[in-house]
């Protein structure tokens, strides 16, 4: 993946209160040094083994190349961090399913505090234009903002946590329908077959690897691409050849659980989620488009794209 030379900032952590939060909420801000009308970018972060690329200290290739591009990208550790080490006895752990996507929104009720606490980032940002990127649970977490519907699996509440202010939610790798769901994965986390894609109706992005299989959640091809044949479009469907779980390379650089390292396919993740940000965000851009007629029905493309309205 071939480095930007645009120098970048990195603040963290601030430091949030959160009224019922086990945890205070902490937050890493990155943003490009130089430039004004920063649009922002809230990055969720996913589950997986690892005790600190599901953090705000993870996902360093995303959040380095969204900087360099001229985005603010905040990053929230989720209470499911293994960084924090929370009892698994708290109510909905492991996954805290439900207070990830409070998180996002908590960050974005709280924007300005925020952009005043970080040095050298006050009156640079639009907070009028907001996206929101999610890899695996954390593609889970932007589902629900960007309006899937879950069934409290202990208490039968359905929840609806849609959030229009974020414009242009970008869903990667994340569960399937409860359909394709797996005995074992309903046994160990059955808040994922709760989940209801056909109320996701805000415009969001899935981005799917045709290889990205795990017999432990589901034995279906291209299971984590529902959230694109299963909601109400407008919808957008990357799938990305060859490309497993992560996706080359997102969580973190040299990242061990990394079973498809591929830095071209990162930067190639990277720049075909920036073509769809910046077109949703900016309705006169046409990077979008381009995209599509670079890489459908062309030799060698590292991916497709899928549209429906």
């Amino acid at each position: 993946m071939k480095q930007s030379k645009t120098p970048i900032i990195s603040f963290s952590p601030v430091v949030l209160p959160v009224p019922g939060r086990h945890v205070d909420l902490e937050i890493k801000v990155s943003f490009p040094a130089s430039g004004s009308n920063l649009p922002v970018i809230l990055l969720s972060h996913g589950h997986g083994a690892s005790n600190f690329l599901s953090s705000y200290r993870g996902y360093g290739p995303i959040v380095d190349f969204f900087a360099a591009e001229g985005f603010v990208v905040i990053q929230p550790t989720h209470q499911n961090s293994k960084a924090l080490a929370l009892p698994s006895s708290l109510p909905e752990a492991p996954l805290f399913w439900s207070s990830r996507p409070g998180d996002m929104i908590f960050i974005m009720d709280h924007l300005d505090e925020i952009i005043s606490t970080v040095p050298g980032l006050n009156g640079r940002v639009d907070k009028a234009k907001v996206a929101a990127i999610g890899h695996s649970l954390g593609g889970h977490t932007v589902a629900m903002l960007a309006g899937m519907e879950v069934k409290d699996p202990l208490t039968g509440k359905i929840l609806n946590l849609k959030e229009p202010r974020i414009k242009a939610p970008v869903l990667i790798g994340l569960p399937g329908g409860p359909e394709g769901l797996t005995g074992a994965a309903r046994h160990h986390y059955p808040v994922l077959a709760a989940s209801d894609f056909s109320t996701m109706t805000l415009p969001a992005l899935i981005v799917n690897g045709d290889k990205d299989k795990n017999h432990m959640f589901s034995d279906v091809d291209n299971w984590r691409a529902d959230a694109y044949h299963l909601s109400p479009g407008p919808k957008d469907l990357l799938t990305v050849f060859g490309a497993e779980h992560i996706f080359g390379g997102i969580s973190g650089y040299d990242a061990l659980e990394t079973s498809d390292e591929d830095p071209e396919r990162v930067a190639f993740v990277c720049e075909t989620i920036l073509a769809y940000i910046r077109s949703t965000l900016d309705p006169n851009d046409s990077s979008w488009e381009q995209a599509k007629k670079s890489l459908n029905g062309v030799k060698g493309a590292l991916g497709s794209i899928e549209s429906k309205s």
